[in-house]
This record gives C-alpha cells, sequence and structure tokens, in this order.
C-alpha cells in the first residue's frame, strides 16, 4: 500500500482572523486534503506583539474552517519556542513543509524551525514567498530576509518581480514563478440589489470598491482625489472603502474634508469578515486597485472570483493579471489617469464584455496549478 503524502504549512491560519494570508493558508490545505494528502498547519499562538500590531485584534470571531487541522503553537518572539516546534516537526518527518513567507520581521522564526526540520535529511523546505523584502522597507530587511533564504530548499512567488529580487538574494535554489490562485471560499454571487440591501445602500448609486487592510502604499489618496475630479463629482458615483485602517486614518479622513466629498465617500473601517466579503464586491460595479507599489494583491483574485471589473495601476505584477481594457483598466500612479478609467468605465459601458472576458481570463487561476508548481520544485529539490 502506497504511503499517504504529508504536508506540513506553516503560517498564518485561524483562530488569526482571515485576511489574505490566513485565506490562503487555509484554501491551500484544503486543496492538499482534496488531493489525498495528510495535512495540518501550524499557526501562530503569538503571531506579532501587540505593540507591533496594526490593527484592532489578530484574532477571529468566526468559526473555524471544516476539516482542517491547525495547531496553533508558534511564538513569533520566543526563540525557545522555534527550537521546539523545530524538533516537533523535524521527529515528524513529513515529506513537505510549505511555509508562508510575507514579512522579514518572520525571518529569524520561520528560518530558524526551517533550519532545524531539514536536518532530519528527508523534509523538504519549500517557501511561498509574497514579498521578500516589504513595500515599507526598513532597516535590517535585506539581513533577515537573506537568513530564511538560507534556511529553505526552493521558492514560489506569485509575481515575476519577487522572483526577480529573490535571484539577488540566491541563484542556485529552485525557484518558479505561478500565479496566484483564485479565493473562491467568500461564497457565490448575490444579487447587487440584495448586496446593496444587506449593506444598507441606495439603488440610485453606482459604487466602486476600494477593499482590504489600509497601508500607505495601497494609495488610497490616490482613489480619493480621484472621487474629487469634475466629471467623476458630478456623477452619481460613491466610492465604497472598506478595510481596516493599518496606517494612520487621520490623512484619509482630513483628505476628504479638503476635497469636499464627504458625500462621495461610504468608509467601513472595520475587519470585514470572510462572511460579508460577497456583500462588498456584490454591491460594487467595478473594484479600484490604486497602488503606489505592489507585488501581486489577493484583492484581484477575489474579484475574478465574483467577476468583477478592475482599475489598477502599473505597479508590480497587477498589470500581469488584470489585461488592460479586457477584463478592467491599468493606469499610471496618478489620480487623473484613475479618474478617466472611471469615466471610461461608466461612459463606455464596457462591463458586459470585461466580464465575459473575466469568466474565460480567472480560469488560469487553480489552485491544483499551486501544488502541481510546489510538487515540481520537491523533484528538483530531491534531484540534487
Amino acid at each position: 500500500m502506497t504511503k499517504q503524502r504529508s504536508v506540513i504549512i506553516i503560517g498564518s491560519a485561524y483562530p488569526l482572523r482571515g485576511g489574505g494570508i490566513a485565506t490562503f493558508n487555509e484554501r491551500l490545505a484544503k486543496e492538499f486534503v482534496d488531493l489525498g494528502f495528510d495535512v495540518q498547519i501550524e499557526t501562530f499562538k503569538l503571531q506579532y506583539p501587540s505593540i507591533l500590531f496594526p490593527g484592532k485584534t489578530q484574532y477571529s470571531d468566526e468559526a473555524a474552517p471544516e476539516n482542517l487541522k491547525i495547531n496553533v503553537s508558534i511564538n513569533s518572539i520566543n526563540p525557545f519556542n522555534w527550537i521546539k516546534i523545530g524538533r516537533k516537526i523535524k521527529k515528524l518527518k513529513p515529506d513537505l513543509v510549505v511555509i508562508r513567507f510575507w514579512i522579514p520581521f518572520m525571518a529569524p522564526c520561520l528560518g530558524t524551525i526551517a533550519r532545524i526540520i531539514r536536518k532530519n535529511n528527508i523534509t523538504k523546505v519549500v517557501a511561498i514567498v509574497d514579498n521578500i523584502v516589504p513595500h515599507e522597507k526598513h532597516f535590517g530587511d535585506r539581513f533577515l530576509a537573506n537568513y530564511f533564504v538560507k534556511n529553505v530548499d526552493a521558492f514560489v512567488t506569485m509575481s515575476r518581480s519577487v522572483l526577480a529580487e529573490l535571484e539577488t538574494f540566491d541563484q542556485a535554489k529552485p525557484k518558479k514563478y505561478t500565479l496566484h490562485p483564485l479565493y473562491d471560499n467568500f461564497g457565490d454571487q448575490i444579487p447587487k440589489k440584495e448586496a446593496l440591501a444587506k449593506l444598507k445602500l441606495s439603488e440610485d448609486y453606482r459604487y466602486i470598491l476600494f477593499f482590504g487592510f489600509i497601508r500607505q502604499y495601497k494609495g488610497l489618496d490616490l482613489v480619493l482625489m480621484a472621487m474629487a475630479e469634475d466629471w467623476v463629482k458630478a456623477q452619481n458615483i460613491k466610492l465604497i472603502v472598506a478595510g481596516e485602517f493599518y496606517s494612520d486614518s487621520k490623512p484619509y479622513f482630513d483628505l476628504i474634508e479638503q476635497l469636499d466629498i464627504k458625500d462621495k465617500v461610504i468608509m467601513h473601517n472595520d475587519f470585514i469578515p470572510n462572511t460579508e466579503v460577497v456583500n462588498f464586491f456584490c454591491a460594487a460595479d467595478i473594484v479600484v486597485q490604486p497602488y503606489k507599489t505592489a507585488t501581486q494583491s489577493g484583492v484581484t483574485q477575489v474579484a475574478y472570483h465574483f467577476d468583477k471589473p478592475m482599475i489598477v495601476t502599473n505597479v508590480g505584477g497587477l498589470a500581469e493579471i488584470v489585461p488592460h481594457e479586457k477584463v478592467g483598466y491599468v493606469v499610471d500612479v496618478d489620480h487623473k489617469e484613475i479618474a478617466n478609467a472611471i469615466k471610461l468605465f461608466y461612459e463606455n459601458d464596457p462591463s458586459s464584455a470585461f466580464i465575459n472576458n473575466i469568466k474565460y481570463e480567472k480560469k488560469k487561476y487553480s489552485w491544483g496549478k499551486m501544488i502541481e508548481v510546489i510538487e515540481l520544485l520537491q523533484q528538483e529539490i530531491n534531484k540534487k
């Protein structure tokens, strides 16, 4: 009888709040389970010290995901814990460990765990790397990231820019780029009328959606300025800002006052639970991602799931996954360009064509493809 293959995913997961990374890790685990793997997730009992966490709470009040084994075990700032977890997984001898890496702060913890695991000479360690250095850079980022890179076997990236940046750290270890899979775990689409009713929004307006944690690099200020441009301001168009502030909120509210667009902006600035994501996307006509820097974005994959056209800026990997004038618009990092894209969308009404193209385009973003790439890397490691 063939031995069941085993995989351990190390990264954020329930009871930490959904967000992009935890949701991704849980969905990846489900795909491994569906393919017959023995799967468990090792997540954090302390992910960030409270003083470093920019949001209101790190923990979810939603139900735990079904049929997933999640161990709440890792303390990101306790080296004794890293040694304990590393030794535990080393002893278990899983075929594969997948580590999610998104910020250099986690490098000492995750790098040390990986280094210990690999000493069993059986387990292969593959890192899924969102960013090797962050958008908001700090002293020591490269030093910390380099420590992590040294202690894993191979890498998956979801943007070509991150793949290129990884090459500046290491040119020998196997690396592959693949597309960010579709977030298909937020439920089915609902009628726009129903979504608007749930959000208590009027059917008399058309709606643009800015979704996700609000950080400076995500360019909320640009879309606010776009909303103040003459043509946009004169229309029955409102901007829904749905997401928790992870940077100072005052400059944004001040800007709204200065631009005199209070009646054009709807702020939902609490964390959006997974069960409510559907309402925001189905209420909107188009999703805007006015990022100033980027690698890839999970918001794009949620928009694809709900068949929503997009306006994105031409930074990082966004243009790679949002074909211009096919599923939306790719524009320069400039509020006038964003305003012009809004005007084109509402004047020309390309929604039907965009949605048809989205339905075709999103077939590329499968979780099976992500696992296929991870397994190919595992095979490359085994040949060395």
